[in-house]
């Protein structure tokens, strides 16, 4: 039986690189405090800490007969220790930016959803208080605003005054605004 803790770390990777699995446990010994000590300082969290060194210790041994020639393990383990949780920082700005960006939209959606449902609900009031226009001032008002002809082109169209044209648009808009307001004020408010 082999006295583990006697051997120095090369001798102990030498065996990792074997399988030797009391080697690794020797190592993970040896190294998993002052490693995670070193992640807490950088991470200042204990639950993250614990991960990136649990996840080098796990990549350490699925990747054993990978390990390149090292002169110092201590160095080496704290060099992958610092990337790990530089790749947890990063990981860490990444979704919080994700998560802002996700927060940003669902309040803007709600927003613009709410502005569309709304405007959908006034076109519809408003289309349908034009539909109960008097006949003759619906058609005048139509041409006036959705094809917007002039006072003059309409009272030529349908053989009537100007002034009349002037008159109907200008009833049209009174009724509108009347029925509108009270129809506004219950959407909006």
């Amino acid at each position: 039986m082999t006295n583990y803790p006697q051997h120095n770390d090369q001798a102990l990777i030498t065996l990792l690189k074997e399988g030797d699995e009391p080697a690794f446990a020797e190592l993970h010994s040896r190294y998993k405090a002052v490693l995670f000590i070193h992640a807490y300082r950088m991470l200042g969290s204990e639950d993250e800490a614990k991960d990136v060194v649990q996840e080098l210790f796990t990549t350490l041994w699925t990747r054993r007969s990978d390990i390149p020639a090292i002169s110092s393990l201590g160095s080496y383990l704290y060099s992958a220790v610092r990337n790990k949780v530089l790749d947890c920082i990063a990981r860490k700005k990444t979704e919080e930016k994700y998560m802002r960006s996700l927060a940003l939209f669902m309040e803007e959606g709600e927003n613009i959803t709410e502005k569309e449902m709304r405007e959908k609900e006034l076109a519809r009031l408003v289309e349908r208080e034009i539909s109960l226009l008097p006949e003759r001032m619906r058609e005048i008002f139509e041409l006036s605003r959705y094809e917007n002809r002039s006072y003059k082109e309409i009272a030529e169209e349908l053989n009537i005054s100007d002034k009349t044209v002037k008159k109907q648009v200008s009833n049209a808009l009174i009724i509108l605004r009347k029925k509108l307001d009270v129809a506004l004020s219950a959407i909006f408010f």
